[in-house]
């Protein structure tokens, strides 16, 4: 697969946000095991899994900036797809706190 392609960059877009989602909500779980965070209940739930969303999208800039160092044009566009899915989606989600 060429590195510079919107399919190489939909991929990387679809992909790195679901694996950062899984590292930090285990991030997040063994913080709460030691004690540095607290034990969340009720709505602290529900804020710990926007927040813990929102991080995974926001590391597709790690990714798009990578893009854009090496002038990967195609593969930066195929990254803003996905990333404005998962916003949409995290948007809609999370609609009757946010508004």
């Amino acid at each position: 697969m060429d590195k510079d392609s919107r399919l190489f960059g939909f991929v990387i877009g679809c992909i790195v946000p679901v694996l950062a989602y899984i590292v930090l909500d285990q991030i997040f779980e063994m913080l709460t095991q030691v004690g540095v965070l607290a034990n969340p209940s009720g709505e602290g739930i529900n804020r710990r899994l926007r927040t813990v969303g929102l991080l995974a999208i926001c590391v597709n800039l790690v990714g798009f900036n990578w893009a854009k160092n090496r002038r990967y044009d195609y593969t930066m566009q195929g990254i803003v797809y996905p990333t404005l899915i998962y916003v949409a989606a995290w948007i809609y989600m999370h609609a009757n706190v946010l508004f």
